[in-house]
């Protein structure tokens, strides 16, 4: 039995806490996972390459056409067996994660052979940013507040690429994206709307307690 089937609600290690809602859930788009993060399209040109430098090399050496043929078609059988294979990796990678928005915190369901599930609580997040892609899917990224220390290959592939110093964790390759990215600014908006409507009653309570000591005291 897989891990996640384990999932209480899919995405989710446990039932979430009283006023905690699932706004939002979704997960990548394989195909496009796979071209961006593990580059699929750049082994396949690769291979063309050397498929191509191979059979002119033989025909130069004067190996014939047939030779030419030979050597291409081995080349271009090893790149089929890679991209095959990473293929395979990008949609298993793709159909075991599951992203959660909640009014509360981001939910990362990731790894395919050690799934794991990351809470990013809004507290933790500075920034939240958007950004779509030619095929049509889009990353949302957070930025963490500076003191947050993560490693980037905790949740590579689902992290801005080259942000290794300072990791940045990302909803990746996402078909619905954009309504991601709105659904996220809005709930971010509002936790920390409620943050600072709490410390502006707590402020206020604190002041009304040192006045009335205060008061006492004059008395």
């Amino acid at each position: 039995m897989r891990t996640h089937e384990l999932e209480p609600i899919p995405g989710l290690p446990e039932e979430p806490p009283d006023g905690e809602e699932i706004l939002w859930q979704g997960k990548p788009a394989w195909w496009s996972l796979t071209k961006r993060a593990l580059h699929v399209r750049p082994v396949a040109a690769y291979f063309l390459i050397v498929a191509a430098w191979f059979a002119t090399d033989a025909l130069l050496q004067g190996g014939g056409v047939a030779a030419a043929v030979g050597y291409a078609l081995n080349q271009l059988l090893i790149g089929a067996v890679a991209v095959g294979l990473l293929s395979a990796l990008g949609r298993w990678m793709a159909n075991t994660t599951l992203y959660t928005i909640t009014n509360r915190r981001v939910v990362m369901r990731i790894g395919a052979s050690l799934p794991m599930t990351v809470n990013l609580p809004f507290a933790r997040v500075e920034e939240a940013n958007y950004a779509r892609h030619k095929d049509g899917t889009s990353d949302v990224t957070l930025r963490l507040f500076d003191t947050e220390k993560v490693r980037y290959l905790l949740f590579w592939p689902h992290a801005r690429p080259w942000r290794v110093s300072h990791p940045e964790p990302a909803m990746r390759a996402i078909p619905d994206g954009e309504e991601a990215a709105r659904v996220l600014a809005q709930a971010l908006e509002a936790y920390r709307a409620s943050e600072e409507d709490g410390s502006d009653s707590a402020s206020a309570g604190e002041a009304g307690a040192a006045a009335t000591a205060h008061a006492r005291q004059m008395s």
